[in-house]
């Protein structure tokens, strides 16, 4: 790791700069930039590459995770971010969202229109 060593300072690595950099930027902009420059790289990748890029890198995210934790970690994975929503958003959430999902149309019914 390249280090940067000048007067009367420690060394710093690339990373801990990386670090220093962009906790400024987030000090001066705010978190929000963060999440608008990503949408607009994503759309910028997404536009070059196009839109099944997202999927493709995604399965192959899932593949290595299910070869490195195995299949059950994604149903333990599921239950905490499960019990995680019911916690914030009480215990009769799911029943409200899947009562509104009942009632939304299906994607074959979508695409007829």
């Amino acid at each position: 790791m390249a280090k940067e060593v000048r007067e009367g300072h420690g060394a710093t690595t690339v990373v801990e700069a990386g670090r220093k950099g962009g906790q400024r930027v987030k000090e001066l902009y705010g978190a929000k930039f963060y999440a608008e420059i990503g949408k607009k790289g994503g759309q910028a990748i997404a536009d070059d590459r196009g839109s099944d890029y997202y999927a493709e890198i995604g399965k192959k995210g899932g593949q290595a995770v299910r070869q490195r934790h195995g299949s059950l970690f994604f149903s333990q994975i599921g239950k905490k971010g499960g019990e995680a929503v019911k916690s914030k958003h009480g215990p009769d959430y799911y029943s409200r969202i899947g009562k509104k999902g009942g009632e939304a149309p299906r994607r074959a019914d979508r695409r007829a229109e």
